[in-house]
């Protein structure tokens, strides 16, 4: 495997100015490929996109009258064995550069496919080959054609989004994937922005920290997204590879390298000691037997746990938040038979941090192994001897512990400040904390408070900005720490946006309940009754505190007024911990 790139200040300035003129972006290839092509790569499918970028080039040859011979090469793709048949000697001209350059890049850098000399120093004019190589961009190699051709050395692909801060533009290198190498994938593969890093950027809190921590920082994505709100970040991992990576893509990205810690060991060891307002994680959290190895798969230090690593990562993050700090992980656990997953995570919570975990899916153990399998490169139709044995040993290791499932999901922690460290007791939604810790809604004065728990399955995908929908949730819970009913009854509510009132479409023999709809957050729907749905619309301008709107209701109505009020504070607490409303 190569090395990974490396970057001085002035090979990144020149690399930067490179890559923001030649117009390559997300919509940019998009628009290249068009929607068929696209939406295969993105089913890792490699051919289709070949086909339209080689399309591509060969056009932009015409259109300038150049000879075809040195943009793509005409040996046969890795992946593919495809016989490439474009090309363009030479650059070009006018109003076709910018698409070309495009054209260039997507193949060299997104698909593997080699381009000449020429082809590259037009869309990395500052660069230059020379510079590229210098980098660890590309590598020669060997084709048919005179002119000498250049494959990629990394992955190398732009990212753009929109967050709370503004837009973002940014150019992420990673190891080139196996779908270019047709390799299965080396132990210590530097993954690059898939969707567990999209996911878990999303739903990161993006408030200014003063510090944040990225364990298991990958190829630096996480990182990216911290330093727009974080003063200081440290990032850590295991992989020397990984943290070089990400050395590149800060640089890359022209980031202050001084706001920047990187330290190699094995998840909160290299920040022994050391506090964050803000943690976030993907961390190695795949359940893969050692047996695995000898079946055929190495385990790779981007995701293979070789066991459960979680319940010793999550009881150690309460020495690492700061007074109401957070932290954001990704995640799986084990169903066994005659347990509860919530009673298993639970037991791994620290005494003194809140905690919300959301199972998203449960996968049977084979669907769970074939899939980290296939991850990994390995796969039936490449070798279906070393994938029959390592899916055996993935289950026999199952079977010996009892596993029946493996749940995934979200885990999002919670220090509480200082100031909610005594008083009434905490708060926790009903029927979703784990057994053996019930939660109470009152406490004598000065008790200690115990930190809330909510484990529950939300099946329905996030809406929306869910690092904003996150942040309401905890701050609802905070705000309810320790309020018993009657002070609760005074607080005022806003309803959020996004809620619909949904009624029974159809006649039914027995009356069903309408239910609330949530468009954000996590799109969750609540059966309500009459109270409930008064106390939202009546909310709608948080001018009335909850107490007013029940003595309203129960005046209308002539139903027993301390029922009423009753319903709304219950109705209260489950609005304020789904995101539903917030608290003025």
């Amino acid at each position: 495997m190569p090395k990974a790139p490396r970057l001085t200040a002035k090979q990144a300035s020149l690399l930067r100015a490179d890559l923001a003129q030649s117009g390559w972006g997300v919509e940019s290839v998009e628009a290249l490929l068009g929607p068929v092509a696209a939406a295969a790569l993105q089913r890792e499918l490699r051919a289709p996109a070949l086909r339209v970028v080689r399309r591509a080039l060969a056009a932009g040859a015409g259109a300038t009258g150049t000879s075809a011979a040195s943009t793509s090469s005409d040996k046969p793709s890795p992946a593919t064995g495809a016989d490439s048949t474009s090309s363009v000697a030479n650059a070009p001209q006018d109003s076709d550069v910018a698409d070309y350059k495009v054209a260039v890049l997507t193949a060299l850098f997104m698909l593997g496919e080699p381009v000449g000399a020429v082809a590259l120093e037009t869309a990395l004019p500052r660069t230059g080959v020379a510079g590229a190589l210098a980098i660890g961009l590309v590598v020669p190699t060997q084709t048919a054609s005179s002119e000498q051709h250049y494959a990629p050395a990394v992955d190398l692909r732009p990212h753009e989004a929109q967050d709370a801060h503004g837009s973002v533009r940014w150019w992420v290198a990673s190891d080139l994937g196996e779908l270019v190498t047709g390799q299965v994938l080396a132990p210590d593969h530097v993954l690059g922005i898939g969707r567990a890093g999209l996911t878990l950027a999303a739903l990161t809190p993006r408030k200014p920290v003063e510090t944040a921590l990225d364990l298991g920082v990958g190829c630096g994505i996480q990182t990216l997204y911290l330093l727009r709100h974080a003063r200081q970040v440290v990032a850590t991992d295991i992989s020397t590879r990984a943290l070089e990576f990400t050395a590149f893509n800060v640089a890359l990205a022209g980031v202050d390298s001084a706001r920047v810690q990187l330290r190699q060991g094995n998840l909160l060891e290299p920040v022994a000691g050391q506090r964050f307002d803000l943690i976030v994680s993907n961390p190695p959290f795949v359940i893969t037997p050692p047996s695995v190895r000898q079946a055929g798969l190495p385990l790779m230090e981007y995701r293979d746990a070789g066991g459960p690593i979680l319940p010793a990562l999550v009881r150690g993050l309460e020495d690492h938040l700061n007074p109401d700090g957070v932290a954001v992980m990704l995640g799986n656990w084990e169903h066994r038979e005659g347990t509860s997953w919530r009673t298993s995570v639970n037991q791994w919570i620290g005494k003194s941090l809140d905690a919300w975990i959301i199972q998203r899916e449960v996968q049977d153990p084979v669907e769970y192994a074939a899939m980290w399998l296939r991850d990994g490169g390995l796969t039936p139709e490449r070798s279906a001897v070393a994938f029959e044995n390592a899916l055996a040993a993935w289950q026999e290791d199952f079977d010996s512990r009892q596993v029946s499932g493996v749940g995934m999901g979200y885990l999002v922690f919670h220090a509480p400040s200082v100031a909610a460290t005594s008083g009434p007791g905490g708060t926790a939604l009903e029927g979703q904390t784990a057994p053996e810790e019930p939660a109470s809604d009152a406490a004598a004065p000065g008790a200690v408070v115990e930190p809330w728990r909510v484990l529950e399955e939300v099946p329905t995908s996030g809406q929306g900005a869910l690092g904003e929908h996150v942040a309401q949730v905890i701050a609802a819970h905070e705000a309810l720490r320790g309020l018993d009913d009657t002070q609760v009854a005074a607080l005022k509510l806003r309803t959020a946006s996004g809620l619909s009132k949904e009624e029974a479409l159809t006649p039914t023999p027995v009356p069903t309940a309408p239910v609330i709809r949530q468009a954000e957050g996590f799109g969750r729907v609540i059966a309500v009754g009459m109270p409930e749905v008064a106390l939202l619309s009546a909310s709608d301008k948080g001018l009335l505190t909850v107490a007013q709107i029940a003595a309203a209701v129960a005046s209308l109505t002539s139903e027993d007024p301390a029922a009423v009020l009753a319903d709304m504070v219950a109705a209260t607490r489950t609005f304020a911990h789904t995101g539903m409303v917030t608290i003025v």
